[in-house]
């Protein structure tokens, strides 16, 4: 077997993208700030704790920080019912905090993304408060009002995710307001420029302050049919979840009308025109519609709209190789230029240790289930949202139901439990009062079993998942196949992946090949391997080589990289 050059090549030859283009192939690490560090011990996290834990953010060798709402709100939604755009709420601490947050972690070579819930307000909001007074003042078409039907009852079918019909009565107009989501969430009404143009203020304000960043909050619904045509009802085999469970009423409908209407393009375009005038921003948009990844080639191909954009199609329980390289070859496949981003874990669904992993892996098996997919997601074409505790292993906790916050996990007890179980304070120091989250009472209960996964006992480990996590991160920014190449999958059984990340020259030939293998179950599996001239490389969370025959020998959850000879390139 004749052997592939071993080393990465070098950045100059490899003429990487500019720092505008920093959020191509980025790894994104979403602090969900309620839980990740108390630094006041009033039990809830704030700015001030993310301050005191950026070098650890930074050592795991990630390249950006989402941050989740810290705007002032009521906390109907934890942030996610906005009341007002350009402040931060006292129980995160204030402007002075966040402008030191982001000069920290500019210092740290560390972007900052801040989360930008635009399709909403919360009711407190002083546009909703004039708007819901008369019909006739000056907000009074800011958000969407309908009158109702003749009967008295709304003036359609829409339903809410957080459960029930989407409209809410107001007496003094004598009309109804939309909400797709909770009822003290109305919806801003995008059909009026005002309102758009006035969006894209509250947006330039955190421009103007330094982040770098927008990552988009349900951006598919700012905009609803004017005409207010009902859903049609979906078949009772059609009804999955995405974003919400299959037993919700949500799901009983096609969602053709309450959201992913055409014009919100044109605002995109704007939205895309103004980030441009701060050169290295970039735009992450969450979607779910009715095809989440048709509308993220949609609202991503070009250069018009977002950068990029995910969804939740590898947010769901479904766990098998086949849907993977479906979502992955769905995208890409269908792409003009257009970049993904994918997550497999947020503060909405489920953590993917327990979601993916299941409930029958030992914990050796486990912590080799978490590592394994780690590194497959971060092999994918694309950029990478990485959820606060993941790079721990951290499995869903059990809230019991009396200490549940989440209104959506509240609504649908017992059959769904809600987002808690994902939400719950990060352990730090198992040896401490709450595992150094919190020295108050914390929000929501620190979960017991995730004392032995804390930061400070995976220090203290060799070969930890924590451990594994950080040198899998640095490796991969050696090999720009991996940050930016093409993809594509080779056939190969199932419960196994196997695909190449190859890098191209300007005359389109292959400058960087990876050849990459992954077996997503806890069985031993041998992969005929389609070239002939390769070499094994030296990843530190590789577990895996070739067999003397030249077939890939992966163990359980077993990984395995190699560089193909681009001089012998034979097609597989």
């Amino acid at each position: 077997m004749t052997l592939a050059n071993n080393n990465p090549l070098s950045v100059n030859e490899l003429q990487p993208a500019t720092n505008n283009d920093w959020w191509r192939g980025a790894v994104i690490y979403q602090v969900y700030l309620r839980s990740f560090l108390d630094s006041n011990g009033d039990g809830i996290g704030d700015i001030r704790g993310c301050i005191e834990r950026l070098d650890y953010i930074k050592g795991l060798g990630v390249d950006a920080i989402w941050l989740s709402p810290f705007f002032k709100s009521p906390m109907d939604d934890f942030g996610y019912d906005i009341s007002d755009y350009r402040d931060v709420d006292p129980i995160f601490g204030t402007l002075d905090d966040l402008d030191e947050l982001i000069t920290k972690a500019h210092n740290l070579g560390l972007k900052i993304m801040i989360d930008q819930v635009l399709s909403h307000t919360s009711v407190a909001h002083a546009w909703f408060e004039e708007s819901r007074q008369s019909r006739t003042n000056a907000k009074a078409d800011w958000y969407v009002w309908a009158d109702p039907k003749p009967d008295g009852s709304p003036p359609n079918n829409w339903l809410s995710i957080f459960g029930g019909v989407a409209w809410e009565w107001e007496p003094r107009r004598q009309q109804y307001y939309l909400h797709n989501f909770l009822k003290s969430q109305p919806d801003l009404n995008f059909h009026n420029q005002h309102v758009q143009n006035q969006i894209l203020d509250e947006v330039e304000f955190w421009l103007k302050r330094g982040i770098d960043g927008l990552r988009l909050d349900a951006i598919n619904f700012c905009f609803h049919d004017e005409l207010l045509r009902d859903n049609p009802a979906k078949p009772i085999d059609e009804r999955e979840g995405r974003g919400f469970s299959s037993d919700n009423p949500y799901a009983y409908q096609y969602h053709y009308f309450n959201n992913t209407q055409p014009q919100n393009l044109d605002f995109l375009a704007r939205l895309r025109s103004l980030t441009n005038r701060y050169p290295g921003t970039a735009t992450l948009g969450e979607v779910s519609s009715e095809d989440s990844l048709k509308t993220m080639l949609e609202y991503t191909d070009g250069d018009k709209h977002l950068h990029m954009a995910y969804s939740f199609e590898l947010l769901v329980d479904e766990f098998s190789s086949a849907h993977i390289r479906h979502t992955v070859e769905s995208f890409v496949s269908r792409s003009q230029g257009g970049w993904p981003c994918w997550a497999i874990s947020n503060h909405d669904v489920a953590r993917v240790a327990s979601r993916w992993g299941g409930d029958q892996l030992t914990t050796h098996e486990r912590a080799q289930f978490s590592q394994m997919i780690t590194a497959l997601i971060a092999s994918l074409q694309g950029s990478l949202c990485v959820y606060q505790g993941e790079e721990l292993g951290l499995t869903e906790a059990d809230v019991a139901f009396e200490d549940l916050q989440d209104p959506f996990g509240i609504a649908f007890w017992p059959k769904f439990k809600g987002r808690d179980g994902c939400r719950t304070p990060m352990p730090w120091d198992d040896n401490q009062h709450n595992a150094g989250f919190s020295d108050g009472a914390p929000w929501l209960p620190v979960a017991q079993s995730h004392n032995v996964l804390s930061v400070n006992t995976q220090k203290a480990l060799s070969c930890s998942t924590l451990e594994h996590f950080q040198q899998f991160m640095a490796w991969r920014k050696l090999w720009p196949a991996l940050m930016s190449g093409d993809i594509d999958f080779i056939n190969s059984p199932d419960n196994t992946l196997l695909f190449t990340r190859t890098l191209h020259a300007d005359d389109h030939t292959a400058k960087q090949v990876i050849l990459c293998a992954f077996n997503l179950s806890n069985a031993a599996v041998t992969l005929k391997q389609p070239y002939n001239t390769i070499i094994t490389l030296n990843n530190p969370n590789q577990d895996a080589d070739l067999s003397a025959d030249n077939n890939i020998c992966l163990p359980p959850f077993g990984r395995y990289f190699a560089q193909v000879n681009t001089l012998s390139l034979s097609s597989p």
